[in-house]
């Protein structure tokens, strides 16, 4: 099995595992003959599932814990200054959704493909997550907005109302780590008292954590068909709501052992 393990991300020859090449595989390390079957069922030992790989940009940064060494100085720095407040870090992500559906899998019988109402539509919402759960983990603290579009002055009263409902300002700072999106870096953004953004590297989506949020506020939403985008707003909304109140949902998805640690 730990051999298995060792070589699981790169199927000798090439190519991608499937029951029967683990089956020939091991196989001809042990000289045993093993069936398919048998193949699968020691990949679902190794607690391997089938996923489609996310897209990656080939010119994305590449990740290491020397890569967030700036916002672990920083971080420090502030705590150890003479005049320390409490400091917080907070990730912030935006993820655009519409009515055209969101497909996801569900179990349905074989031979029998499952249809989910839609259309294409060409209106969009921007759906706002900040979440709070790096700096205490156990809290899942979340600030949600919803808008109905997306530019630099927008996104400074965002900043202004955040930095309102979580205290940011003279007696807290808040450390907002985020992408280097256009609206994100515009020079004539006005960035509220309290509140310091701290840029992921380049193409690096899979190191931000408030990106894991989306997969739990798109659950009411999957495979269904609404035909306003008040009807999706209001669906949308009360699920934020509701998961405002669950934060151990949220410290379930989105942890990071590099993250800065403090109290």
């Amino acid at each position: 099995m730990e051999e298995l393990r060792d070589v699981v991300s790169e199927p000798p020859g090439g190519g991608l595992w499937t029951g029967r090449k683990v089956a020939r595989w091991i196989t001809g390390r042990t000289g045993r003959a093993v069936s398919p079957q048998r193949g699968v069922e020691y990949l679902r030992r190794l607690d391997l599932t089938r996923q489609v790989p996310r897209p990656a940009n080939p010119r994305r940064a590449c990740t290491s814990r020397g890569d967030l060494k700036k916002l672990q100085a920083r971080v420090t720095e502030l705590q150890g200054s003479e005049t320390a407040i409490p400091v917080e870090v907070w990730a912030f992500d935006e993820q655009r959704l519409g009515l055209k559906p969101i497909l996801r899998k569900v179990w349905a019988p074989r031979g029998r493909r499952p249809t989910a109402s839609g259309h294409h539509r060409y209106q969009w919402l921007y759906l706002y997550g900040f979440l709070y759960g790096f700096v205490r983990p156990a809290t899942g603290e979340v600030v949600w907005f919803i808008a109905d579009g997306v530019n630099t002055a927008l996104f400074g009263a965002l900043l202004a109302s955040f930095a309102a409902e979580v205290g940011a300002g003279p007696d807290k700072y808040i450390i907002l780590v985020l992408d280097g999106a256009g609206w994100h870096v515009a020079r004539d953004l006005e960035v509220s008292e309290g509140v310091e953004l701290m840029f992921l590297p380049p193409y690096s989506p899979q190191i931000q954590p408030a990106e894991r949020l989306w997969p739990l506020t798109n659950e009411p939403i999957v495979n269904q068909y609404f035909e306003t985008l008040e009807e999706l707003d209001e669906v949308l909304a009360e699920r934020c709501r509701i998961l405002a109140k669950h934060q151990d949902q949220i410290t379930a998805h989105t942890p990071f052992e590099w993250w800065p640690q403090h109290h």
